[in-house]
C-alpha cells in the first residue's frame, strides 16, 4: 500500500521547471495557502540548484515532502497556473516533492545551529499544525517540547492518511528534521489527564499550543444506529496503520476480507476509507452521497483514483436508515429520486465528517468555545484563546481543512506566540 504514485526522476523535474514561465504576478503562489515561492524554487530547480531549490521552500514550509503529496494541487497552485486550462499546467506539488526528497537522500539542506533566545513552548499534538508550529519557533531559538498522545509522533500524517497516498517514511524523516532543530518529542502523554496544561505551566513552560485537530467523529443520528457493522471512518484508518506497522492483529481491522462495504460521505476521509477498503480486500465497496458529484468535497483526482479501484458510487442518495438482523447491519436504506433503495452491506463506514475532543478544555479553566467545540481565539496575539499564554490553530479552530491550510494558520499562530513569549520578557515576567 505504499506510494501509489511515481515521483519525477532528476531530468523530469529540470524538464518540468524549466517550463514554468516565471510570471511576473505569479497565480501559482496566490493559490498557494502559504504563498510558497514556486517561481523561485521551480527557477532553481532548473537549474539543477536544488539545495537552493530546499532552501527556497524551507523559508514557507516544514512539511514540503508532505505537501507535495497530499495537497489538493488542481484546487490551489497548480489550478492557479495560466497554463493549467490548455491541459499544459506546471506539476508544482510533483516538483516540490522532488526537491524535498533529493534533499532527503542527499542531505542537501543542513540547518545552522540555531543559538536559544530563552522562552520555553509546549505544543499539544503532533499533525500538520502542530509540526508546523513546532519547527518556527524552534528556528527562531525557543526551546519546544511536541507532546503525543500515540506512541509516535504524526497525528493524522500517520494514523489517519493512508500509506498509498502518504508513505509513513516520509512523515518519520520530516519528524526527524524537526526533532534536528531541537524540537524535543514525548510520545504516549495526552494532555488532559496524564498531564493537564496549568501543570505544563507548572513546569517552567511559558506558553502553550494546542493543535490537537478535530479527533472525534461525527455520527450520523438515523435509526438502526445501534447495530453492530456501523464504523467510524477513522477508526477504520487508525486501525489499519496500527494493522501494518505490526502493533495490532488483521483481526483488529473492522473490515475484512469478502466484505460489503458502503461508504457514507465523499471528502477526503470518505476516499481514504472506500480505497483502504479496497486494499483490505472488501469485495464491493460503494460509497453513498447525499448530493450530486458537483458537491463532492474531495478532489477529482482522489475521485478518479477511487474510481480506478473499483469503488462504485451512489449520488444524490440520502441515508434514511440502518437496516439489519439480528442486530447486525445488513444495508442502508437512501431516499432517490426516484423512491426508497436499500443498498446491501454487512459493514458501513461513516465519513461525514469530525469534531474536537473536549478533554483538555474540560481540564483546564477559561478556555473559550464556540457551540461546536471549536476554540475560540484572538487576532492580537494571533491565536491566543481566552486564557493567557495559551494558543490554538489547525482544526481544532477553524474545523476541518487540508493539511496546508492547517499550516498557514499555524504559521500565522507562531508568530502570534513569538510576539507574546518577546512582550513576556520586555515586562520581565
Amino acid at each position: 500500500m505504499e506510494d501509489e504514485t511515481k515521483g519525477f526522476t532528476m531530468q523530469e523535474a529540470i524538464a518540468e521547471a524549466r517550463r514554468c514561465l516565471n510570471c511576473p504576478k505569479p497565480m501559482c503562489k496566490t493559490g498557494c495557502p502559504i504563498e510558497n515561492e514556486i517561481p523561485s524554487f521551480n527557477n532553481a530547480v532548473s537549474l539543477g540548484n536544488f539545495g537552493e531549490a530546499r532552501r527556497i521552500i524551507a523559508q514557507k514550509s516544514n512539511l514540503p515532502a508532505i505537501c507535495g503529496r497530499v495537497c489538493p494541487h488542481e484546487n490551489q497552485c497548480e489550478g492557479h497556473c495560466v497554463l493549467y486550462k490548455t491541459g499544459r499546467g506546471i506539476k508544482i506539488g510533483k516538483i516540490e516533492r522532488f526537491i524535498a526528497d533529493f534533499d532527503s537522500e542527499m542531505n542537501l539542506c543542513r540547518e545552522k545551529k540555531i543559538e536559544k533566545i530563552g522562552g520555553k513552548v509546549a505544543v499539544i499534538g503532533s499533525g500538520p499544525a502542530g509540526l508546523t508550529v513546532a519547527g518556527d519557533l524552534a528556528r527562531k531559538g525557543y526551546d519546544v517540547v511536541v507532546y503525543e498522545g500515540e506512541n509516535e509522533p504524526g497525528g493524522v500524517l500517520l494514523y489517519g492518511i493512508p500509506g498509498f497516498r502518504l508513505p509513513k517514511d516520509v512523515v518519520r524523516t520530516t519528524i526527524s528534521k524537526i526533532a534536528d532543530l531541537g524540537v524535543q518529542f514525548v510520545t504516549n502523554t495526552m494532555i488532559g489527564s496524564d498531564i493537564t496544561v496549568d501543570e505544563l505551566f507548572k513546569n517552567d513552560f511559558d506558553a502553550v499550543f494546542i493543535g490537537t485537530g478535530t479527533a472525534l467523529s461525527k455520527s450520523l443520528d438515523i435509526n438502526g444506529n445501534e447495530l453492530c457493522g456501523i464504523i467510524q471512518s477513522n477508526y477504520f484508518l487508525r486501525m489499519v496503520r496500527l494493522y501494518q506497522d505490526g502493533n495490532v492483529g488483521r483481526n483488529e481491522i473492522p473490515i475484512e476480507e469478502g466484505d460489503n462495504v458502503v461508504v457514507i460521505g465523499a471528502g477526503n476521509v470518505a476516499m481514504d476509507a472506500c480505497r483502504t477498503a479496497v486494499h483490505m480486500r472488501a469485495a464491493n465497496v460503494t460509497v453513498v452521497y447525499r448530493k450530486s458529484i458537483d458537491f463532492m468535497r474531495a478532489t477529482k483526482s482522489e475521485y478518479e483514483a477511487a474510481v480506478s479501484d473499483g469503488v462504485d458510487f451512489k449520488w444524490e442518495h440520502v441515508p434514511l436508515e440502518f437496516v439489519g438482523e439480528n442486530g447486525s447491519v445488513t444495508g442502508l436504506k437512501c431516499q432517490t429520486q426516484d423512491g426508497e433503495v436499500v443498498i446491501p452491506a454487512n459493514k458501513i463506514l461513516v465519513a461525514i465528517g469530525s469534531r474536537p475532543a473536549a478533554r483538555i478544555v474540560n481540564t483546564t479553566e477559561g478556555i473559550s468555545v464556540d457551540n461546536d467545540g471549536y476554540i475560540v481565539t484572538r487576532q492580537k496575539p494571533y491565536g491566543m484563546t481566552t486564557k493567557r499564554g495559551v494558543f490554538a490553530g489547525g482544526d481544532v479552530v477553524h474545523k476541518p481543512a487540508t493539511v496546508v491550510l492547517a499550516m498557514r494558520e499555524a504559521k500565522k499562530v507562531a508568530v502570534g506566540i513569538s510576539e507574546f513569549l518577546e512582550a513576556k520578557k520586555l515586562l520581565g515576567e
